[in-house]
């Protein structure tokens, strides 16, 4: 090669090949190696929404559970419109009847179908243990959030607020609260909440519309779990002599009402509304046990 040779004679050879003619692009094997364009994975609240709900949608164990309760929430609702008989309203005529095709759960010492009363029964419980958690998870989680936020003094002084609420009645605030309490401790350490503190927003603002978002899954799973608590303690109750008075129908209480006639061979009468709690119970655990798989994960 001599000096005086054009210089793009000389970079000619350096080019690139064209990427159409690479031989390794029309090489199948070497094109299966490429990877397939699966598109951008969507990290947003949205997109982690729709996940999990898929998620759950996939799961047996939360499917057999929702079946359960929404089964329960039905009779709940509707329960008086397609129960066989009236669940109040007895006969002298067939009292302690086994079950048959005519009472298919029997008849109580009073004449009264069981499987109306068990149908019919199952809204006290839903209505007050819902309600009962309702307002444990929205005190508790309150609590937690204006504890974990403010730590210090302020969380002291709620600490021993919460166990007063303890003794006079809300009995899953003290657990929801410190549930919460720890997420928002790990909250408010991150970049949103300086963020939203430079801005100047107003302590309310932080704490519920900022970091109560980020900390809902925590407060799903506890109001899931809690739930099962509730209905046992409702039933408790119940059997005890302080939830619904007959002849309302309800599963505690008329376990407790037929109880003393299972020595007398009549064991469908406490049998089917003990059966209907464990039910109600298992299909909520179902759920929460599939709620808590997702989101704590």
């Amino acid at each position: 090669m001599t000096s005086d040779e054009p210089l793009d004679r000389v970079a000619a050879p350096a080019l690139a090949t064209p990427l159409e003619h690479t031989p390794a692009l029309h090489d199948p094997e070497a094109v299966g190696v490429l990877p397939p364009d699966t598109g951008a994975i969507d990290y947003s609240a949205a997109g982690v929404r729709r996940e999990r709900i898929r998620q759950l949608v996939r799961s047996p164990t939360f499917l057999i559970g929702a079946v359960i309760l929404l089964w329960w929430i039905v009779c709940a609702l509707f329960g008086r419109t397609f129960s066989p008989y009236n669940p109040t309203t007895g006969s002298l005529l067939q009292f302690n009847a086994h079950p048959s095709g005519a009472h298919w759960f029997g008849t109580d010492s009073l004449g009264r179908d069981v499987l109306s009363r068990v149908i019919v029964g199952s809204r006290g419980i839903l209505v007050v243990a819902t309600l009962a958690t309702l307002l444990g998870t929205a005190v508790g989680a309150s609590i937690g959030l204006v504890q974990g936020y403010f730590g210090g003094l302020v969380d002291n002084i709620i600490g021993r607020l919460v166990t007063l609420i303890l003794v006079i009645g809300f009995v899953f605030s003290l657990l929801i609260g410190r549930t919460v309490r720890t997420a928002v401790l790990q909250e408010r350490e991150l970049d949103y909440v300086a963020a939203a503190r430079l801005r100047e927003e107003s302590h309310g603002h932080i704490i519920f519309a900022e970091i109560l978002p980020n900390v809902f899954a925590p407060i799903l799973v506890e109001f899931t779990v809690r739930l099962g608590y509730a209905i046992f303690t409702v039933a408790t109750l119940s059997f005890l002599g302080f939830g619904v008075q007959p002849p309302t129908p309800d599963w505690g209480a008329d376990i407790a009402a037929n109880y003393q006639y299972l020595a007398a061979g009549y064991w469908w009468e406490t049998l089917f509304p003990a059966l209907a709690i464990a039910s109600l119970v298992v299909g909520v655990n179902l759920v929460a046990d599939s709620v808590e798989a997702v989101v704590i994960q």
